[in-house]
């Protein structure tokens, strides 16, 4: 599609032709609603999010910027704080702010970190460092790459949980911040917090705990009964953590908190300007507007669920979890990845006959939204409440799917299989990065090319674009070596 010829209408639209547009844009989307999505979106029926629609319609037009024009928001704010310090184990002295997602919810603590370490009599640090597992999320990434912060990965074991002995010998004179998750999206696996604290008291470093994924689950799973290792403010070397309201919280997009052990770390997130011609500005986080619905939705939605509705809706999910966990475990080429501690997990082929991508696309074509990891060669998924309906399709279609791969092992060299396994192999990932740029700009550029499906596959089949990708990267790795 060309931008360029979209404008504006003359006069404007019918609006319930334009509701109707809307809608069968929408046609094509991963089917959430029957639970065939295994990420991104967490529903829980629609009544609940009627129920999230009405609250957040309720302060639709307000704006959290102003704290002092909207105090109503700025108490639902205060609240959701409240209640998620509590929920993790923080005393009374435990502050924080809501942001509007995950990933400010992470790129907010290395900025402030940086900004405590430059405040201290750590001035000489001209190059400062961030240590986290190599399974860290990869909004941390981002947020070293924003603020100018050099990620230093620290090794996972065979238990996918971080080396705690290898952190150690990366701390160095430049080191601003030790980074732990509860639990890691790939694995689903708590690292050993306790640990990474006790180092952090000992180095006096600060230690973030991304629970953006558990925060609002993994209390729950503990009440249950389950064994769960402490992760949150009980281990006195966390002095921050960030918890996503908009996930197990089960509220609307985009909700998440940062949370900070005290005033005294918080205070460096807080940016002020005083010389402005428009006035003072001050704000707690990064952004300036802040849609009042969101905040609300996620006030509401904790008050209506409770202690009880998180729990019931925990016994369900970690339930399903574990058939659908022993449903794969019941397929003798497929084994769980590592040991989750809840509800996300991956699993892989036990043999190199078996291509794990391969029958992710079988299970696509069968219906099911199938997210894929590259270390180890993986599948993966979340588990939401309503997936308990579904736990016997998914494990029937997974069954005929890794049937129909075992007896066709040219599959491996088709469609999304093909595309990740080339992808992952390519050993020059500059290459990877500068065609992946290359596919963004494009869908952000004037003609606006979405990736999909191209001709020019061989025997006539449509080929991926990031298939494209992964050949251009090889073509390039073949040009290097015959230079070389």
């Amino acid at each position: 599609m060309n931008n360029c010829t979209i404008k504006l209408p003359e006069k404007g639209m019918d609006k319930k032709e334009i509701l109707d547009i809307m809608k069968s844009y929408g046609q094509g989307d991963a089917n959430y609603r029957d639970s065939k999505t295994w990420s991104l979106v967490y529903y829980i029926g629609e009544e609940h999010t009627q129920f999230l629609k009405d609250a957040y319609s309720l302060y639709f037009s307000e704006n959290a910027l102003n704290p002092m024009a909207f105090q109503s928001l700025k108490r639902f704010e205060s609240e959701v704080i409240r209640m998620t310090a509590n929920l993790l184990n923080g005393d009374r002295n435990v502050v924080g702010s809501m942001t509007s997602g995950g990933t400010e919810s992470c790129l907010l603590p290395v900025v402030t970190y940086r900004d405590l370490a430059r405040s201290k009599r750590r001035l000489w640090i001209t190059k400062p460092e961030m240590i986290a597992p190599e399974s860290i999320h990869v909004a941390w990434e981002k947020a070293a790459h924003y603020f100018d912060v050099k990620m230093v990965h620290a090794p996972v074991g065979k238990d996918y949980r971080v080396d705690v002995e290898a952190v150690k010998k990366l701390i160095n004179r430049n080191t601003i911040m030790l980074l732990g998750s509860a639990p890691s999206y790939p694995h689903g696996v708590i690292d050993p917090i306790e640990e990474l604290g006790a180092v952090a008291l000992e180095n006096n470093i600060p230690l973030h705990i991304d629970s953006c994924l558990g925060g609002f689950i993994l209390p729950f799973v503990e009440k249950l009964g389950y064994d769960i290792p402490a992760f949150d403010f009980r281990v006195p070397g966390v002095t921050s953590m960030s918890a996503d309201v908009h996930k197990y919280g089960y509220s609307a997009k985009g909700a998440s908190t940062v949370l900070y052990r005290n005033m005294d770390y918080m205070r460096h997130q807080i940016y002020v300007y005083t010389d402005w011609s428009g006035g003072i500005y001050a704000s707690a986080g990064m952004l300036g507007t802040r849609p009042g619905g969101a905040i609300a939705a996620a006030w509401a939605s904790m008050n209506a669920l409770g202690e009880d509705g998180y729990l019931e809706k925990t016994r369900i999910v970690m339930e399903t979890t574990k058939k659908i966990m022993d449903g794969i475990r019941s397929i003798p080429e497929l084994e769980i990845v590592g040991s989750p501690d809840m509800s996300v997990f991956a699993y892989k082929s036990r043999s190199k006959k078996l291509n794990i991508y391969a029958v992710g696309d079988q299970m696509e074509q069968k219906g099911w939204n199938i997210d894929r990891l590259q270390r180890p060669k993986a599948l993966h998924a979340m588990v939401t409440p309503l997936h308990e309906r579904v736990v016997d399709e998914y494990i029937s279609d997974l069954k005929k799917s890794v049937e129909y791969v075992r007896g066709k092992p040219g599959l491996a060299s088709k469609g999304n299989a093909a595309m990740y396994g080339m992808i992952a192999n390519v050993p020059l990932r500059g290459m990877i990065k500068n065609e992946v740029l290359k596919m963004m700009e494009d869908m952000y550029g004037p003609e606006r090319k979405m990736p999909g499906l191209a001709s020019g596959g061989p025997d006539g089949e449509k080929e991926p674009l990031f298939m494209k990708i992964a050949v251009k990267a090889l073509n390039a790795i073949d040009r290097f070596r015959k230079e070389d």
